[in-house]
């Protein structure tokens, strides 16, 4: 080849380097423009919520029940002074917890069977599909189904329908996640075990659980993250209750309904009480994701 043909080549591939370097560097730009255009809106919803969620939290935040409307401007004082959200706080994290602890088993138990049965098989698909329509259904269409197969039938709100509600939508996320995880483990480690003579469910409890317990835990924790906010189930299903209460057959309140109610209303104080109730949700999850990692952190 001449040395004339060798100099075109060169520069044709010079040419096409450069250009590849124009594109990584643009979608470099766009990612790092991404990330700070997210990073920004997260930092400024964290310190709203601080900013205003701090002046709401006191000792009586956490061992008065929410106050009544009738309290404003009359015991409470000319701005409703008062009051807490001791009974809304314990409502939240009784529902909460019971959610996870149900949702949770079932959803991990669907996920292994999905990635290690059903990956071919018609129920599997099947199981997929509804999984999918109940991963993106709307929370107000859960609550409307709890509402009319426990709530009316039983003729009063309460806990358990909470707990219920709030359940099925831990589901979906636990099993997509538990199936997702679960495929990223590589066969040979399947494949090695077999070949010592493991049966099958002592593979998946000792091999592939094990290796995949990191995101199975990620989504726990993101279900858990999910319900923890959610005010339309609790609407249709538990509702409120002013006064302290720990019987699940009863109507019981809950961070996320005394958030609705108070951050609209009027009065300065439930206002307060509206804001400290979103400060203890967001440091309450931030909390567990941070103790999850701290406990998990050299087990993965």
């Amino acid at each position: 080849m001449s040395e004339a043909a060798l100099t075109v080549a060169d520069a044709a591939r010079l040419a096409r380097y450069r250009a590849r370097r124009r594109v990584n560097r643009v979608a470099l730009t766009l990612a790092l423009a991404a990330m700070a255009f997210g990073l920004f809106w997260l930092i400024w919803i964290l310190f709203e919520t601080f900013r205003l969620g701090i002046g709401g939290i006191a000792l009586s935040t956490f061992t008065e029940m929410t106050p009544p409307p009738q309290a404003v401007g009359g015991a409470g004082g000319a701005d409703g002074a008062g009051g807490g959200l001791a009974n809304a706080i314990f409502g939240s994290a009784l529902m909460v917890s019971l959610a996870t602890l149900l949702g949770t088993p079932v959803g991990i138990l669907a996920g292994v069977y999905l990635a290690e049965y059903g990956q071919r098989g018609r129920l599997g698909g099947v199981t997929r599909f509804v999984n999918d329509i109940l991963l993106s259904a709307p929370s107000i269409v859960i609550g409307l189904f709890i509402y009319s197969m426990v709530v009316a039938r039983m003729k009063g709100f309460s806990g358990w329908a909470g707990v219920l509600a709030l359940a099925l939508i831990v589901l979906p996320v636990v099993i997509r996640t538990t199936e997702n995880m679960l495929a990223l483990v590589p066969n040979t480690l399947r494949e090695a075990a077999y070949a010592l003579g493991a049966p099958k469910w002592k593979v998946i409890l000792m091999i592939t659980l094990k290796a995949a317990r990191a995101g199975v835990v990620t989504g726990v924790l993101l279900a858990l993250a999910r319900i923890a906010g959610e005010t339309a189930p609790l609407l249709f299903t538990a509702l409120s209750n002013q006064f302290w209460s720990s019987d699940l057959g009863q109507p019981m309140a809950s961070l996320p309904v005394t958030i609705f109610k108070f951050a609209m209303s009027p009065w300065e104080n439930w206002q307060k009480l509206a804001w400290a109730a979103v400060f203890v949700i967001t440091l309450g999850v931030l909390g567990l994701n941070v103790l999850a990692r701290v406990l998990f952190r050299n087990k993965y």
